[in-house]
């Protein structure tokens, strides 16, 4: 059998190429291919939860108004106020409490006069020293440890920090009178209830979510060309937190440098969202400083995730890692897939699909490398 010319085989191949590159793009163009790539990413992503990232959230004591750094001496001394409140409303020593609440101010007037003294000290300007030469053949401490270890009011450090102001809280002197004749202050009733919630018989962790986060999807121009306005991605994620809202009543954190455009968007549908993460710039910093926000704010071990579905597999891959296990609500894109036939519509799915795929190996094999790590 004679051998075809080099060149009827060259011409044959690129033939085939070509052939197979058009039915290829055909299938990008089909309403078929992006669904393909999401159940994919949805079979083989892991979300299984880092179970020592996770120890940060465990408190699960998720409140709006907590502002106190975990491990800070402000945070220690308020366990250890709540504390000996809970102490007093058990053996019913109702007037203990208000004597209480007024030392405990004086206790943090104390600490953060202390504190700013600490500041000033340090803006003063020192002779720099001979920085100490890390030992190479030493084990890198494990970042994760120290999370624990700050929130661990058990540790010798935290142990001996929180009976000093256990004792501070009941021998500070307080003109009673004084006290008695001050107007209640009304914190101390959010107090109270904040106590006897804690001492409810508490859900296992598992079985019910303490917030519901959502992801921007960016920013645009408005309609006069000059204010800055949340863009269809980010609307149409917040259109569905607003159903998500009515179902669960939970705190909402917004998560993104959109944050303060989501918050005005959901102010004027009578959405009160108070927990904003505006640093972000990525996925991997959503999911990273949206997981210290809510470290800080009390914990919250299980989540309400809100992003589209093509984004949501990298994404819950991402809190996973930082200790926290999610529920996914997808939320559309602006554009619908259509039926059977091919169009660009459809190619805009595809193309988020890729996009996603992509982003998912590279965090995967590489890790992200432009993700920063705090805020």
């Amino acid at each position: 059998m004679a051998k075809s010319h080099w060149m009827v085989r060259l011409v044959q191949i690129a033939s085939v190429l070509f052939v197979l590159f058009g039915c290829f793009m055909v299938l990008i163009y089909s309403p078929f291919y992006s669904g393909w790539v999401v159940k994919a990413l949805n079979t083989f992503v892991p979300v299984e939860v880092n179970q020592v990232a996770a120890k940060s959230q465990q408190m699960a004591a998720l409140s709006e108004h907590e502002s106190l750094e975990p491990g800070s001496k402000l945070w220690i001394a308020r366990q250890a106020y709540l504390k000996l409140m809970e102490e007093a409303i058990q053996t019913h020593n109702s007037q203990d409490l208000t004597v209480i609440q007024a030392r405990y101010k004086a206790l943090q007037a104390m600490i953060e006069e202390a504190q700013q003294q600490e500041d000033e000290e340090q803006e003063k300007p020192r002779v720099p020293l001979l920085a100490k030469q890390v030992d190479a053949a030493s084990e890198p401490e494990d970042p994760t440890q120290a999370v624990k270890d700050l929130l661990d009011l058990n540790s010798s450090e935290n142990k001996a920090l929180m009976e000093k102001y256990l004792d501070f809280l009941r021998t500070h002197q307080v003109e009673q009178e004084k006290v008695a004749e001050e107007p209640v202050d009304n914190t101390i009733y959010d107090d109270i209830a904040l106590i006897h919630e804690q001492n409810e018989q508490p859900q296992p962790q598992s079985s019910k979510p303490y917030a519901i986060i959502v992801l921007g999807g960016g920013l645009t121009l408005d309609k006069n060309g000059k204010d800055i306005v949340v863009n269809e991605y980010t609307r149409l994620r917040l259109e569905k937190t607003l159903v998500i809202e009515k179902q669960y009543h939970l705190p909402i954190v917004l998560s993104g440098v959109e944050a303060p455009y989501m918050q005005r968007w959901l102010k004027a549908h009578d959405v009160d969202a108070k927990l904003l993460e505006d640093r972000s710039m990525n996925t991997c910093e959503n999911s990273r400083f949206s997981s210290l926000l809510l470290q800080k704010k009390g914990g919250a071990p299980r989540v309400i995730l809100i992003t589209d579905r093509y984004h949501m597999p990298r994404t819950r891959r991402l809190f996973a890692l930082n200790g926290i296990e999610t529920v996914p609500v997808e939320a559309p894109i602006p554009t619908h897939l259509t039926h059977w036939r091919p169009s660009e519509q459809n190619y805009d799915h595809s193309r988020r699909a890729n996009y996603e795929m992509l982003a998912t190996i590279r965090d995967v094999w590489f890790g992200s490398s432009d993700c920063r790590e705090v805020p």
